[in-house]
């Protein structure tokens, strides 16, 4: 019987039309041989379909080969779930992973710490391409593929070194212990400019103001029992080495971007565990080991901290490899640098104990300066000359005005019925259909083109 795409109008109906009633009996799948819903420590697959009827089944390098299906709504792009996928295949020590919506279907391979692409097609051509879809993860093909040669090995060895060559994720702080002067507004536009650009972002949110988090549209709630983000947000990251990795914690941002951008929310509730987390002793360098594991999935990381020297600020800088500090320029700001100068030795001195190169500043980024066209004449310019001869500061070339667009993408709403909702966009995005918003988003653009050359990213 051919597979119909048009009968999926939900995931429900991917699970049981396209791979429960088709793929698997075609795959040559028994039902001893696949399990459904499968529940592996923190990580929850939708199929887990072996080569050999395996009872109970047991995840380990002496495992008999298997393959990962998720099932997605029939409306969900698939790029939005690829991470995932990624974190199922190289954590399970699974070799192929299918991934569909009912109106495509792809398969990936791993290949040690990442995967690739290695079969797509649409719903539609299923039934023609199912010979092509067997010889990848067909029960025959994968009890055949048990033994793989030295060679092969060697080849995927190889290329897995060259991908690593070829890539080093750049994680980039936005500090300054003053608030007020900017820092969400240009972590968030900065991410959104980098990945206009292409670089795979991702947005990390350590302050117990969540505006970051607020401003990628992922607080979408209107009232305190419908707050998913209580339970999975950053702190998650911090409490443990063993469990809550990125890809789990980490959510898409909302309408707010396009291409959109991962994010690790943040939560007020941040401010009560921090006293929990300093009392137990959490290591500071915990972060870090998390962001390891996700090092070939991110050209760049970005995060927002708060305005203070506490925990979570040690924990951003420390992980850190670059440095930004935002600033009006102006004098309670200024009179924060040496602060942040001495903070900054404080964290090279434990990041040379582990062994790390000091955090590199990439310099002062004059923000929410004002656009009057004397102070721009007369008073901007010994601003910033303040910086390098007084602060010895390095100064950035970019320059962030103080626009009334930025405020206005930020605080965008939607009504619906009778609530209004927080509807964020990025100032790139809000540019792209007012007209008012496009200098900004040339001034973003241009942060984003000097970030890239000051870390070395093409």
């Amino acid at each position: 019987m051919p597979f119909n795409p048009e009968l999926c109008r939900n995931e429900s109906e991917v699970e049981s039309k396209l791979i429960v009633q088709y793929l698997l009996p075609q795959l040559g799948y028994t039902p001893d041989t696949w399990h459904q819903e499968v529940a592996v420590g923190s990580i929850r697959l939708d199929f887990l379909a072996f080569a050999a009827q395996v009872i109970p089944f047991v995840l380990d390098a002496n495992s008999p080969l298997s393959v990962v299906m998720e099932a997605k709504h029939p409306k969900q792009n698939l790029n939005n779930h690829v991470h995932r996928l990624r974190h199922y295949l190289t954590s399970l020590n699974v070799r192929y992973g299918l991934l569909t919506n009912g109106k495509e279907i792809r398969i990936y391979q791993k290949l040690q710490t990442d995967i690739q692409l290695i079969f797509q097609c649409s719903g539609k051509e299923v039934e023609t391409k199912l010979e092509n879809i067997k010889g990848l993860i067909g029960r025959e093909s994968l009890k055949k593929g048990q033994f793989v040669n030295k060679a092969e090995v060697q080849i995927e060895n190889n290329l897995n070194l060259e991908i690593k060559r070829q890539h080093s994720m750049k994680t980039i702080a936005i500090y300054h212990n003053k608030g007020g002067v900017g820092k969400t507004t240009v972590a968030v536009n900065l991410a959104a400019a980098l990945s206009k650009k292409g670089k795979r972002v991702l947005l990390i949110d350590i302050d117990s103001q969540a505006n970051t988090t607020f401003a990628t549209g992922l607080i979408k709630f209107q009232f305190d029992e419908d707050d998913d983000l209580r339970e999975q947000n950053v702190s998650c990251l911090l409490e443990s080495s063993d469990f809550n990795f990125i890809p789990e914690i980490m959510r898409q941002s909302h309408y707010f971007n396009n291409p959109e951008v991962d994010v690790v929310p943040s939560h007020i509730k941040l401010i009560d565990k921090q006293d929990t987390l300093t009392r137990i002793g959490v290591s500071k360098s915990r972060l870090i080991l998390k962001l390891k594991n996700v090092e070939n999935n991110y050209d760049i990381v970005i995060i927002d901290t708060p305005p203070s020297r506490d925990y979570y600020a040690e924990v951003a800088l420390i992980a850190s490899d670059y440095l930004i500090i935002p600033s009006d320029l102006k004098p309670f700001a200024n009179q924060g640098l040496p602060t942040v100068k001495s903070f900054l030795k404080q964290i090279n001195e434990f990041r040379e104990l582990m062994g790390k190169l000091p955090i590199k500043i990439i310099g002062v980024l004059a923000s929410k300066i004002s656009t009057n066209p004397k102070f721009l004449q007369y008073t901007f310019p010994r601003q910033r000359s303040v910086i390098s001869e007084r602060y010895e500061l390095p100064l950035m070339e970019a320059v962030i005005y103080d626009r009334t667009s930025l405020s206005e993408c930020m605080n965008n709403t939607i009504t619906v019925g009778d609530l209004e909702y927080p509807d964020p966009k990025s100032v790139i995005k809000y540019a792209e259909s007012k007209t008012n918003a496009q200098q900004s988003a040339m001034e973003f653009e241009m942060l984003a083109k000097e970030v890239l050359k000051e870390i070395g990213v093409n």
